[in-house]
């Protein structure tokens, strides 16, 4: 477990960025040694794709359908508090894995191919299906892929300069 000053040393970040970060992102915070390894790993994924230019909105939409597709597949029925970022830091199965959550959806996402049927809650059914709600796994599924498509493409975009400001900076040694 991890205190904020450790996350800070090692995401070469201020506290005061990190504590912006996880209010923007609705994190939970605590105090003293209350942060994960997978904490840090998905603050550790938003510090990359902030230095790859990715614009920050982009993600916290992305953060949110993430979640929202989560909780349609019920996965959020684990009883922790940190859920969402249980599986941040594992590296099995990547095509399988969502980018922000890292979680494993089974089946790689590109192929768009879910169960919304799967439920991981003990909790009693729903008075309406989501869908009759106007809610829907593959939808949300659906808008995820654009939005992890325009971040692919604004990493893509970005990585040029950024190998030319890494050869730059080898000269400064």
């Amino acid at each position: 477990m991890h205190t904020m000053g450790d996350l800070a040393k090692t995401l070469n970040r201020p506290t005061v960025y990190l504590s912006g970060l996880q209010a923007r992102f609705e994190l939970p915070a605590y105090s003293g040694a209350g942060y994960s390894d997978a904490y840090l790993a998905f603050l550790k994924g938003i510090v990359h794709l902030r230095t790859l230019n990715v614009p920050e909105e982009l993600l916290r939409d992305l953060w949110r359908l993430e979640k929202k597709l989560l909780q349609l597949l019920h996965l959020d029925a684990t009883g922790s508090a940190t859920w969402f970022l249980d599986e941040c830091g594992e590296t099995t199965h990547r095509r399988r894995r969502l980018l922000l959550t890292n979680h494993d959806l089974g089946v790689e996402i590109d192929a768009r191919i879910l169960q919304p049927g799967l439920n991981f809650t003990t909790a009693g059914p729903e008075l309406f299906a989501s869908r009759e709600m106007g809610e829907d796994a593959l939808r949300v599924l659906a808008e995820y892929l654009k939005l992890h498509a325009r971040v692919r493409t604004e990493v893509s975009a970005e990585l040029p300069s950024l190998r030319e400001t890494l050869a730059w900076a080898k000269r400064l040694g």
